[in-house]
C-alpha cells in the first residue's frame, strides 16, 4: 500500500481503486519524501506518517490487519523504541466507537525485504517507487497465518486534573497546562530493573506542572480567567488520556485559549534556545516571542521536523478539537556549551535511555532549566489571561475548522 496514507488536500491516495476489505495490508513509516513546503509539509512531518494514523486508515478502509514497515532514518528511532513501546498491553478509551484492526504491528526491514522476495520484487526498488506520484498499490501473492489470543481487561486510568478559579467563573479565556504522568509499565517477572521509571519522559513535565499549580494556588491577586492544571494518562499509548480530555474538559472548549503541553525537557542545564513549535500557527506567537526575548530564550525551529513531533504528544489532541495548543521544549544550545554539546546530549538520551528501562534520576541532573521554563509558561499565560482577546488558529490552519466548530455549540 505505499505510504497507507489518503490525503485528498496533497492529491495523494494510495487506496484509490483498491478494495482492501478483509486484508492485511502492508506500508511504509513515514509519508512521501518532498522538499515542497506545500505538499506533505517538505522536510516537516505531517500526521499523515505518524504509524497511528496508517492504522486507523488501514481499519476505516475495512482491512483486518496492517503490517508497517520499519526503517530507522524514515521513523527517526530505532527497532528498541518500537519492540518496548508495543510489547505490553495495548489500552484504547472504552468510548472510542472507530473501526479497529484484529492485528496491527510493525516489521522490520529484514523482514520486509524476504516479503518483497517471496513476490519476486525488491524492497528497495518497491519503496523508492511508493514516494512517487503515480504509484498504485498492488496484491502481493503472500499470505499471512497468524494466530492472535487476546485477553480484554477493562480498567480505570485516571487523568488528574486541578483548577485555579478565574473570577469571570470560567467562562472564557482559560489556560491549560498539561504534561502526561504515565510511562511504559513494568515486564513481570524480569530480572534486574524492570520498571520504565521514565525520569525525564515525563517526570520533567509532571514536576513543572506541580510546580506550576503550587504557584498559581499561593497568588494574592487571583486570575481573571481560569488556570486548568491536568496531569493526563496514557499518553505512550497513544495520546488517550489527553484525548478523554479533549472530549470532556472541564470547562466548554471554547472557553480554553491556550493549552501549554511540557513534555520530556532534558535536565541538563539551563537553556538559551526554546522551541514552541506550533505557537507560530496561531495568534499568540508574537507574545510568545517578546515573552522569549524577555527570558533570554532565542526561538528556534524544530531541529528535527521530519520526526513530526508536533503529532506526537499530548498538545495534538487538544489542538484536534480546536484548542490552540503547542509543547515548550528547549533547543540545543545551554549556558556554558557550545551546540554540539546539546546536540550530543540528546543524542545520548535517545540512543540509551528513551523508553528503556535507563530513563532514571541521576544525582547529575539539572534542573535548573526546567525551572526557567516553568517561569517562561507562568509569564506567557499571565499574558494571555490578561489579554483583551483570546487565542486563534491563524486563517487556514488544519485546526481552525474545528475551533470554530467549538465556538459554534
Amino acid at each position: 500500500m505505499g505510504y497507507g496514507v489518503r490525503a485528498p488536500e496533497f492529491g495523494w491516495d494510495d487506496y484509490a481503486g483498491v478494495d482492501v476489505k478483509g486484508k492485511v495490508v502492508l506500508c511504509i513509516v513515514g509519508e512521501p519524501p518532498s522538499d515542497d513546503p506545500k505538499f506533505f509539509g517538505g522536510k516537516a512531518l505531517t500526521y499523515y506518517g505518524r504509524w497511528t494514523y496508517k492504522f486507523e486508515e488501514a481499519a476505516r478502509q475495512g482491512a483486518v490487519g496492517a503490517l508497517i514497515i520499519h526503517r530507522t532514518d524514515l521513523a527517526s528511532y530505532g527497532w528498541d523504541v518500537v519492540k518496548n513501546s508495543n510489547t505490553s498491553e495495548k489500552t484504547y478509551l472504552a468510548e472510542d466507537r472507530n473501526p479497529k484492526l484484529e492485528a496491527a504491528s510493525w516489521v522490520q526491514l529484514d523482514v520486509a525485504k524476504k516479503l518483497f522476495a517471496a513476490a519476486g520484487k525488491d524492497v528497495t526498488t518497491e519503496m523508492e517507487a511508493a514516494g512517487k506520484k503515480g504509484f498504485k498499490a498492488e496484491a502481493l501473492p503472500v499470505n499471512l497465518k497468524a494466530h492472535v489470543e487476546s485477553v480484554v481487561r477493562p480498567f480505570e486510568s485516571a487523568n488528574v486534573v486541578g483548577i485555579v478559579p478565574g473570577t469571570d467563573g470560567g467562562t472564557s479565556q482559560a489556560v491549560l497546562y498539561t504534561a502526561h504522568y504515565d510511562h511504559l509499565g513494568f515486564v513481570p517477572g524480569m530480572k534486574g530493573d524492570n520498571v520504565y521509571n521514565g525520569a525525564a519522559d515525563n517526570g520533567t513535565g509532571c514536576g513543572i506542572l506541580l510546580e506550576e499549580a503550587r504557584a498559581w494556588s499561593a497568588l494574592s491577586v487571583k486570575p481573571a480567567h481560569s488556570v486548568i492544571f491536568a496531569a493526563v494518562t496514557a499518553e505512550e499509548q497513544g495520546l488517550l488520556g489527553s484525548e478523554y480530555l479533549g472530549q470532556h474538559p472541564p470547562v466548554p472548549t471554547r472557553a480554553i485559549a491556550l493549552d501549554m503541553n511540557y513534555d520530556m525537557i532534558l535536565p541538563v542545564g539551563v537553556p538559551e534556545e526554546i522551541n514552541v513549535n506550533g505557537a507560530q500557527r496561531t495568534t499568540i506567537y508574537p507574545t510568545v516571542q517578546a515573552t522569549a526575548q524577555e527570558f533570554g530564550l532565542r526561538i528556534v525551529p524544530d531541529a528535527r521536523p521530519e520526526v513530526g513531533s508536533y503529532y506526537r504528544s499530548d498538545h495534538f489532541s487538544l489542538s484536534r478539537v480546536g484548542i490552540p495548543a503547542f509543547s515548550i521544549d528547549t533547543g540545543t544550545k545551554y549556558e556554558g556549551h557550545d551546540a554540539a554539546w546539546g546536540v550530543a546530549q540528546e543524542k545520548d538520551y535517545n540512543e540509551h535511555r528513551y523508553h528503556n528501562f535507563s530513563d532514571n534520576y541521576t544525582l547529575e541532573m539539572d534542573f535548573a532549566g526546567n525551572a526557567k521554563l516553568a517561569r517562561f509558561g507562568m509569564d506567557l499565560r499571565w499574558r494571555v489571561l490578561t489579554a483583551k482577546s483570546t487565542v486563534e488558529w491563524l486563517p487556514g490552519d488544519e485546526f481552525a475548522a474545528a475551533r470554530q466548530a467549538s465556538e459554534a455549540k
